[in-house]
């Protein structure tokens, strides 16, 4: 269904509820959830959601995943503080990943570390690029 935004011009939309319906979700059910901090483009994290996930981050402005290891539902920063609200629900062109711009309270990942892309690739190292701003036992 997604596809019919291809050609439209902007403003054009499609209805979110069909365009939910139609979502490309895998077997476990999920959509793999891409958090980047609206203001700076900073990628944050890699997550999942699920429908329920998506739909509970609509309706409340605050960051629900699926947790693949816990098996449910995950309000990012429930038990850590570090809360995300989302400033922007994104979809890419095949509607199979999904891009959330957000306001990320402190640390997004649970290293301590704003981000959890902070392993860099340099010639034949991976380098830290970055030190935690929270002591990960405080998390």
């Amino acid at each position: 269904m997604i596809e019919q935004n291809e050609t439209a011009r902007p403003g054009d939309g499609l209805d979110w509820s069909a365009v939910l319906d139609s979502l490309p979700f895998n077997a476990d059910g999920l959509l793999p959830a891409i958090a980047q901090q609206h203001d700076s483009n900073e990628v944050l994290m890699l997550a999942w959601m699920n429908r329920e996930a998506l739909e509970e981050t609509l309706q409340t402005g605050r960051v629900c995943y699926y947790s693949r290891s816990r098996g449910t539902l995950w309000r990012k920063g429930e038990s850590s503080g570090q809360v995300q609200y989302l400033r922007e629900l994104r979809l890419d062109c095949d509607g199979d990943t999904l891009l959330l711009r957000v306001d990320q309270q402190g640390p997004a990942c649970h290293t301590g570390r704003r981000t959890c892309f902070y392993n860099v690739v340099q010639g034949d190292r991976l380098v830290v690029s970055e030190p935690p701003q929270v002591d990960p036992q405080a998390l």
